[in-house]
């Protein structure tokens, strides 16, 4: 119980810091200017500023702790990897997709500001992310920031978070078993974890043929996130997570709990936090961070 504290505490301590980072970088790259472009800014601020778990960034930096990467450069790349997030949320909160009222605990962008301003709002998240990464100031070398360019872009795109929301919406009128819904998810949450914990490997300039550890912890952390998200849609307080829940049982998609059941998806989460932690077998405490989010993740309430 006290290693299980202790982790409480490092992830209070570390989370709170990643937030007020995160928050101060977007209010100084997303200063309102005095001209017509007011209100696109005032929207990207609405959906990036204040809220969220920042867990991607918290990731980066964890992930960062094992190679003693920069505190400058990880919290640049977390920042370009919450751009992505957010403007996937701002997207996926649309009429024509989600359609939801709620986000973070306040209106979603198109209805504190309109559709089309969202929209647009969603599209410069995505193009800011790419603008920091390729920016010297995340990492003096070129060929690094290419490489982190290239990784984010393949997990956001069709290959990744963008084909699994493509999946998704397919799954309101088809029944996926389990292998498709866990592929479903392991392009639509798992990607974007993924990169998180890659982009610190990257940075270091570890070869891709020792990050095999770190891929299968990103892996296992990531369809652990999803199962904990699946049962917090069903047993969850909509109060504390901030948005609607339930919808996925309403649009009659399948989830991990619709096709194991809350126990046995409550105990596959939770061994797979267990084999991610495994994974780590070859780090002392530079990984503690990592193991305790992959215990946060099925123990988080929103």
């Amino acid at each position: 119980m006290e290693g299980v504290a202790s982790g409480k505490a490092l992830i209070a301590a570390r989370a709170a810091a990643v937030a007020a980072d995160v928050d101060h970088a977007f209010d100084l790259l997303l200063s309102v200017p005095a001209d017509p472009r007011a209100r696109l800014y005032e929207a990207m601020r609405h959906a990036a500023i204040g809220g969220g778990k920042r867990l991607r960034p918290l990731l980066v930096q964890a992930a960062g702790d094992l190679f003693n990467i920069s505190r400058e450069s990880v919290l640049r790349v977390g920042l370009a990897v919450e751009c992505i997030h957010v403007y996937s949320l701002v997207h996926d909160d649309l009429p024509a997709m989600d359609d939801d009222d709620l986000r973070r605990g306040k209106p979603t962008i198109h209805k504190a500001f309109d559709e089309a301003t969202a929209i647009l709002a969603g599209d410069c998240l995505h193009d800011l992310a790419f603008e920091v990464l390729a920016d010297e100031e995340t990492h003096p070398d070129p060929f690094v920031r290419v490489e982190l360019v290239k990784a984010l872009a393949l997990s956001s795109g069709p290959a990744g978070m963008a084909g699994g929301q493509m999946m998704d919406l397919v799954a309101e009128n088809a029944s996926f078993d389990l292998a498709t819904v866990t592929r479903l998810q392991q392009l639509k949450t798992g990607a974007l974890i993924g990169f998180c914990v890659d982009a610190a490997a990257i940075m270091a300039r570890i070869p891709p043929e020792a990050r095999v550890s770190l891929h299968g912890y990103a892996r296992d952390i990531g369809l652990a996130f999803q199962i904990a998200d699946d049962l917090l849609d069903v047993e969850g307080d909509a109060d504390i997570a901030g948005k609607a829940l339930g919808k996925d049982a309403a649009a009659g998609k399948e989830t991990f709990v619709s096709l194991l059941g809350i126990e046995r998806a409550r105990e596959q989460a939770r061994m797979l936090v267990d084999q991610a932690k495994a994974h780590l077998h070859g780090f002392g405490g530079e990984a503690d961070l990592l193991r305790a989010i992959a215990d946060y993740i099925v123990e988080r309430d929103r």
